[in-house]
């Protein structure tokens, strides 16, 4: 339940998400110390602000679906948008957002991490740093998942509030008052629960997306004459 609309969303989240983190951090480079720390966290911010803001209505409507627990009826994806559209108006479609944009701190952690982990690989390198090998993609894909799953653990609390916020006729109103309300109820595990089953998902997720994303700007860079990835590598 939900798969049409997690399909949908998929590809113009992480395209929007990686073209903004890609764009910012070229604007944040030539106006700052190049790959710096706060150059990643900044970067990271916008890419994830952008990101959530866009999709957060395809993200809404796929979470209503999987909470929808009439078995014999079930709804379809274009019923459940006229029901929250007729219930909310356009604003209903952004119920949560504030959970999505406190998972920005996720997004932060994730990136400046893998950034270290990375700029780490290159520094002990003997080639150039613009020359890359299938090893590097290896490589690669355990910086993603090392740096995913601290950023998990880190911020995981704000996935349970975002999934809470948007139950329909909950008693969650606010990002705040949910995570206190679900501590209070449910305690520590309430605040964590489904992370396990989270880490599974999106380790192996974000590792093969982190490997893809190096190996298409690579390939747009050598193949294409764009010189953002070696410009890029040339400030390191």
């Amino acid at each position: 339940v939900g798969l049409g609309p997690n399909l949908v969303g998929v590809a113009p989240s992480r395209a929007v998400y990686f073209c903004t983190y890609s764009q910012t951090k070229i604007f944040w480079n030539s106006i700052m110390e190049a790959d710096t720390a706060l150059v990643h966290i900044l970067s990271a911010s916008c890419a994830g602000f952008m990101s959530s803001t866009l999709t957060n209505p395809i993200w809404f409507v796929k979470t209503r679906l999987q909470l929808d627990y009439n078995k014999h009826n079930r709804m379809t994806a274009l019923q459940c948008i006229r029901r929250i559209y007729a219930q909310s108006g356009f604003l209903g479609f952004y119920k949560g957002i504030s959970a999505s944009y406190m998972g920005i701190s996720e997004t932060i952690v994730h990136f400046v991490i893998y950034e270290a982990i990375k700029a780490e690989m290159m520094a002990h390198r003997a080639r150039a740093p613009q020359d890359k090998v299938a090893s590097d993609f290896l490589e690669f894909m355990l910086a993603g998942a090392v740096s995913k799953t601290v950023a998990s653990c880190v911020a995981y609390p704000h996935e349970v509030a975002r999934t809470r916020l948007r139950e329909e006729g909950s008693k969650y109103k606010r990002f705040w008052q949910t995570l206190a309300l679900v501590f209070k109820e449910e305690g520590i595990r309430g605040v964590y629960r489904g992370l396990t089953t989270q880490l599974v998902r999106q380790i192996p997720n974000t590792a093969i997306m982190m490997a893809t994303y190096e190996a298409v700007v690579y390939i747009l860079s050598t193949r294409f004459n764009n010189n953002f990835y070696s410009s890029e590598e040339e400030e390191d």
